[in-house]
C-alpha cells in the first residue's frame, strides 16, 4: 500500500493539487486521504476506481504506474524550469541595472553650452 500511496502522491504533485483538493474531489476528509497516501489505509476497489478516474487513468495504469520513470521526468522538467527561472533572474538584474543607470543619468545636472 505504501508504494501505491507514493504513486498517488506523485500524481497529485504532478497535477499541482493539494491533499485538500483531492480529498474534496473524492468526497473524503483530508486525514482520510493522507492515510491513503501514506499507506496506512487499505484502498478498496471502488476507491481505487475513483482515484484512477480522478487522475484520468485506468486502475491497471494506476497500479502499474512506474513512479521512478515519472520521478525522473518530473526531475528533468524541474531542472528545465529552474534553468529558465535563473535566466529570467539574470535578465531582471540586467534591467534593474539599466533602470538605475537611467535614473542616475536623469539626476545629473545638465550643462548647457552658452554661445
Amino acid at each position: 500500500m505504501k508504494t501505491l500511496g507514493k504513486k498517488i502522491r506523485l500524481l497529485r504533485h504532478q497535477k499541482g493539487w493539494s491533499q485538500e483538493d483531492v480529498a474534496k474531489r473524492l468526497d473524503i476528509s483530508i486525514p482520510a486521504f493522507s492515510k491513503i497516501e501514506t499507506g496506512i489505509t487499505d484502498i478498496n476497489l471502488s476507491r481505487l476506481e475513483q482515484i484512477s478516474t480522478l487522475f484520468e487513468m485506468s486502475v491497471v495504469q494506476l497500479l502499474t504506474f512506474n513512479d521512478t520513470e515519472q520521478q525522473e521526468k518530473y526531475t528533468s522538467d524541474l531542472e528545465v524550469l529552474t534553468k529558465k527561472i535563473q535566466e529570467r533572474e539574470v535578465e531582471v538584474i540586467d534591467l534593474q541595472k539599466k533602470v538605475i543607470e537611467l535614473y542616475e543619468e536623469l539626476r545629473r545636472p545638465v550643462n548647457y553650452m552658452k554661445s
